[in-house]
């Protein structure tokens, strides 16, 4: 489900660079639309909120893209801790879970 919503109709237009608040726009709208509401709970407000989404870096902001590409199921798998974390999303999964206050 994850990868089907970045890529139906909510990427940049061809040809055209994507403004970095176009695709704050777009990664919020991408984090409140999840397929389980679990995911819309841990990564919408991380995206909306004051130290979220707009904090991070150009690299940063790709990772997340990347994560939001993850199946739902293992992404709440991660953020609760019942499974361990990808090796390449664990400093992300790490700084949403710190930004909730998840230890």
């Amino acid at each position: 489900m994850s990868g089907e919503a970045g890529k139906a109709g909510g990427g940049k237009a061809p040809g055209r660079p994507e403004s970095r608040e176009t695709r704050l726009k777009r990664l919020r709208i991408r984090s409140w639309r999840r397929g389980i509401r679990e995911m819309d709970m841990l990564l919408g407000p991380f995206a909306d909120g004051a130290g979220g989404l707009v904090a991070l870096d150009e690299g940063q902001l790709a990772a997340y893209e990347e994560l939001l590409e993850e199946n739902d199921q293992d992404l709440y798998a991660w953020m609760s801790g019942r499974a361990e974390v990808a090796l390449p999303h664990a400093p992300l999964i790490a700084h949403i879970r710190a930004w909730h206050g998840i230890a």
